[in-house]
């Protein structure tokens, strides 16, 4: 059977309307990705994070329709990419719960949003939770269950996304451990060569520091704002700094790499500001336009942006994230009654007081992760040390068919057991599975 393709992973919080500074850092790369044969891509309007940010229920409403119509507008394949709404997916907010109870509290105390929040009611004189919900406190949950409900291999972020990701590969080694090898850990990708765009001010382009461009502003109020981006004040005919440019970097984001030389140099040989901010808009404006006819067509139709969002959920429910969730709640003990099987006695049979034989997983202070096969309080399988949890928990299901054969390095037996004795533990350990 040949290797499933590698998962792509990409949302983006309905907060705002879309600026250039989400298309050129996430839009545009992820749609590139897509175009990618070997893998298969997941995106995503990620419209329970937005409660944690927005109060407003009219601006989240707005957003998702902005931001679905964008992403359909620049090009994205709903019929070859997974396309829907988070909050279409029940089983992202119960597998989040499931990662709740493994989550260590400790790991939520460091993350970045929450101890930026205490430090700030702490120079405030505030009490350090002043103003904290649970929702800020548990958005890292919530991220990893986007991640893990559908295993993705890869999740392209921002630096600032780096310990999310983190966290997620913590709660889903921790899951794994307790109930078995059930998440892959998903590897953050971030790309050198996208640009971060700075806004208007100069600063990151964000609609915190309210200094955006949004992607499919009328052309008129995109040369305006353009027109509007700070400078210094050298006069035409100095040579100007590329540098530190606001200017310069937008139109980089969008130039080919002559465009960008020819402009660099018209820096160095003095061009005008006025000059350069018309360059700036002709350049942009060649890429936005055909897609903004576009947008405009999509945004007049929300019932059609709805039907889109729908299908791709119920087909997404139906193909990944359904069977996951039943699987994931039989891991956890959340079963049918009636499917437990009575106690048996029988002569050779394990008894009603004899332990389950089960798999622990664990990391050592090597650095390395291993497994054990354990009997009550009895070591019967002891693996080598792996250099990835991956490695370990292939090795782990290949075991629970009970064919030890070929296996002889990755693991020794336990003191005073035999290759009989472990079979026939593992056996029970898939009679008890199978019940």
């Amino acid at each position: 059977m040949s290797a499933r393709p590698i998962r792509i992973l990409t949302g983006i919080t309905t907060s705002g309307t879309p600026h250039l500074g989400n298309y050129v850092g996430a839009i545009r790369p992820a749609l590139a990705s897509a175009q990618s044969a070997d893998a298969e891509n997941f995106y995503f309007l990620a419209d329970y994070h937005s409660l944690v940010k927005c109060g407003d229920p009219a601006r989240v409403q707005r957003s998702t329709l902005e931001i679905a119509a964008t992403w359909l507008a620049c090009g994205l394949d709903v019929e070859k990419n997974w396309f829907y709404r988070q909050s279409d997916i029940p089983e992202i907010p119960e597998l989040t719960w499931f990662l709740t109870c493994v989550a260590g509290k400790g790991l939520l105390n460091r993350a970045h949003a929450y101890k930026a929040a205490v430090d700030k009611n702490r120079m405030e004189g505030e009490d350090d939770d002043a103003g904290v919900t649970g929702g800020l406190f548990m958005y890292p949950v919530l991220m990893a269950a986007d991640i893990l409900i559908f295993n993705a291999d890869k999740v392209p972020v921002g630096r600032d996304q780096v310990q999310h990701i983190e966290m997620a590969r913590d709660f889903g080694q921790r899951f794994n451990h307790l109930y078995g090898e059930h998440f892959v850990l998903p590897e953050v990708v971030i790309d050198e060569n996208v640009a971060t765009l700075p806004g208007l001010d100069g600063r990151k382009m964000s609609k915190s520091y309210d200094n955006t461009i949004p992607l499919f502003t009328p052309a008129a109020e995109l040369k305006k704002l353009i027109m509007g981006i700070v400078t210094d004040s050298r006069a035409p005919g100095e040579a100007k700094d590329t540098e530190g440019s606001a200017l310069f970097q937008i139109y980089q984001a969008f130039a080919t790499p002559e465009e960008t030389a020819a402009m660099r140099e018209a820096f160095a040989q003095g061009i005008g500001w006025g000059d350069a901010k018309r360059k700036l808009f002709e350049r942009v404006e060649a890429e936005i336009a055909p897609m903004r006819e576009k947008y405009q067509a999509l945004i007049a139709k929300p019932a059609d942006i709805e039907a889109i969002l729908r299908d791709g959920a119920t087909r997404l429910r139906a193909r990944h994230a359904t069977p996951r969730q039943i699987e994931l709640r039989r891991a956890v003990g959340l079963r049918d009654l009636s499917q437990v099987a009575p106690v048996r006695a029988e002569s050779g049979k394990r008894g009603a007081g004899a332990a389950v034989p089960a798999f622990k997983q664990y990391r050592e202070a090597d650095g390395k992760f291993y497994f054990k096969l354990v009997q009550d309080e009895r070591v019967l399988l002891q693996s080598r040390g792996f250099d990835s949890p991956r490695e370990a928990g292939q090795c782990v299901a290949a075991m629970k068919t009970g064919d030890l054969e070929g296996r002889g390095d990755d693991f020794m037996l336990g003191e005073g057991v035999d290759t009989e004795e472990v079979n026939r533990a593992l056996a029970a350990f898939l009679e008890d599975a199978l019940d």
